[in-house]
């Protein structure tokens, strides 16, 4: 499935709407459910520990812990589904992954805020790889603020169905934030993969 380049202004963003067919995204999507060790983590939002609204479980290789929010998270080993996949997603971004961050979203009510995988952990110019599994839901970019600007009103949004695979690279995270947001529409629960690579 051939990627198409979104208007992202200094960005590399690039969308497979139907990466993966209907039936394979929902038979992953049950595996995961039952497969993941989902938790409830708690992170630093404001100055203060807080429930992350959503479930979450990060998996990799031997020695990629990860910083997120003040919090670091030691790898999962990789479930039978995720091991299966991880080959399809190399091929399909040109680069080897060696650790996935799941989240899994109940309901509107659970949604990700604004934020760039900027971390340290994942390089200069970090290569994104996120699989949606589940319902639909609505995602965001909005630029990063300028020098002296207060916040960007450039933006960019797109709904993310199953079996979507969307590809950030180059200097996205750099120039571009991104959120899920919450939402009072009566919505399924989502799956979202975000298959990365962690220099130890």
């Amino acid at each position: 499935m051939a990627f198409v380049p979104l208007p992202l202004a200094d960005a590399d963003v690039r969308f497979a709407p139907h990466w993966l067919a209907v039936d394979a995204a929902d038979a992953l999507l049950t595996a995961l459910r039952r497969e993941v060790p989902w938790h409830v983590h708690r992170i630093r939002l404001f100055g203060r520990d807080v429930d992350s609204p959503r479930l979450s479980c990060w998996i990799g290789d031997p020695g990629t812990g990860y910083v997120y929010s003040g919090t670091r998270f030691e790898p999962h080993p990789w479930p039978p589904a995720l091991a299966a996949l991880r080959p399809r997603i190399d091929a399909a971004v040109g680069t080897r992954m060696n650790s996935v961050l799941a989240n899994r979203y109940r309901d509107g009510r659970d949604g990700m805020g604004w934020h760039a995988d900027d971390e340290p952990e994942l390089g200069p110019r970090p290569v994104i790889a996120s699989l949606s599994l589940g319902a639909p839901r609505r995602f965001v970019f909005r630029r990063r603020p300028r020098r002296g600007e207060r916040a960007s009103t450039e933006k960019f949004e797109l709904e993310l169905p199953p079996g979507s695979l969307l590809l950030m690279a180059g200097d996205t995270q750099r120039y571009w934030q991104h959120a899920l947001p919450k939402t009072a529409r009566p919505v399924g629960e989502r799956v979202n993969l975000t298959f990365r690579s962690v220099t130890p």
